[in-house]
Formats: structure tokens, C-alpha cells, sequence
């Protein structure tokens, strides 16, 4: 079985690379140059990259892990930041470039009656509102949004879809005091993969199987 993992080169992408090879060839994607047959270039937010990526995979795809993301606004102040600029890129990277891979993918996905996987994040949910972080916030709530509606419209073609927030991970983008490492996240959404099937598509889970709040 073949399993294409976006933003595999650090992080969680990094831990699920290793995680998943348990059970499938799996391909990795980084922005970089690629180091080997394991590897492909992409650049998310370029549709182009996306078009280039499609002719070097395998015919058929059983997993799709949606992993590449951006998170550029921590730092953003409500008076002056969060500049036009700043939106197009992060939806460019985390909506439009999750969607256009899915789309361009889709005869792979749809010749094995494969799995997408959507890392969102529990900051998609309106149930969390603290506050800040704008955009970030409102990708990932899109981005559970699309894969919501996806699963609804690619279940009668046998693909299923599940959207995960993989926790408070120790990466670059969690931090150094958050909650787990990336090897405990990956081995947990290598499971919930795993169990993914068209009776749970459009499910939305915590790497540890929690069904999270919409």
C-alpha cells in the first residue's frame, strides 16, 4: 500500500513517516531539495508544484496525509497586524493547497478506495474562542469545513476522510513545553488512520481518538 505524507521532513510530518512505514511505502514531501525515492518536492501553496507532484506517484494512493501547514500570526497585534498579505499565504498553504492537492490526487485516492487524512486543529472548533491568532484559526476552521463536505461527496466513490487535531506536540510550531512529543502524536494518528473507514467518514478526532467538538 502506498501512503503520500505532505510536510514530512520535521515534526509530526516527520514521526508519521516513520510511524506509517509499519504498514505502508510511504513517499514524504518537503519544500527543499528531495533526498531519495521516498521523497518528492512541494510547494503547497503553488498550484504548479501540486500539478509537477501528481505524474511521479504510484497509479494507486491508499492514505493522503494532509499534513503542511503555517502558522505565521502568533505574534500579530489586533491594532496593527494580521496584514492582507499575511491571510492569502497562510490560505493559499493551509485551505487552497490541501484542496487542490485532493482534487489533483483524486483519480489515486479513488483507484484504491484510499483514506485522506486532514490535520486540522482543536482551533478549528467554535468552541475554542481565547482569543488572537486570526488567521491560523480561520484556516484550520475552513480546513475542517472542506473536509467535512469532501467526505460527504467522495463517499459514494469509497474514499474516506477524517479531519485530526494532533494535539499540543513539542515541534517548532507547538513549542518546547507542549504537551507530547511528535512520536507520541504520530503513533496515535497512525491508529486513528487505521480505523478510518466509510461508516466514520468526516470524523473529527484528537490524535488519542477523542471525537472533538465541531
Amino acid at each position: 500500500m502506498h501512503a503520500l505524507i505532505t510536510g514530512a521532513n520535521r515534526g509530526i510530518g516527520a514521526a508519521l513517516k516513520t510511524a506509517l512505514a509499519l504498514d505502508y511505502t510511504v513517499i514524504g514531501t518537503t519544500r527543499g531539495t528531495p533526498d531519495g525515492d521516498d521523497w518528492r518536492q512541494l510547494d503547497q501553496s503553488d498550484p504548479a508544484s501540486i500539478a509537477a507532484l501528481a505524474p511521479t506517484l504510484p497509479d494507486t494512493l491508499d492514505l493522503l496525509v494532509c499534513n503542511a501547514g503555517i502558522y505565521p500570526d502568533k505574534s500579530e497585534s489586533l491594532a496593527d497586524g494580521y496584514p492582507p498579505e499575511m491571510w492569502e499565504e497562510t490560505f493559499a498553504t493551509n485551505v487552497t493547497g490541501i484542496f487542490g492537492l485532493i482534487q489533483t490526487l483524486l483519480p489515486q485516492l479513488t483507484a484504491a478506495q484510499g483514506k485522506i487524512a486532514i490535520l486540522s486543529s482543536q482551533m478549528a472548533s467554535d468552541t475554542q474562542a481565547p482569543g488572537g491568532s486570526y488567521i491560523y484559526r480561520a484556516s484550520k476552521a475552513a480546513v475542517l469545513n472542506l473536509g467535512r463536505n469532501l467526505a460527504t461527496d467522495l463517499k459514494p466513490k469509497g474514499v474516506s476522510v477524517g479531519i485530526y487535531h494532533p494535539g499540543w506536540v513539542r515541534t517548532d510550531m507547538g513549542g518546547d513545553h507542549a504537551a507530547i512529543s511528535p512520536e507520541q502524536s504520530a503513533t496515535g494518528l497512525a491508529q486513528r488512520f487505521a480505523d478510518l473507514s466509510p461508516d466514520t467518514t468526516g470524523i473529527f478526532e484528537t490524535w488519542d481518538g477523542t471525537a472533538h467538538p465541531y
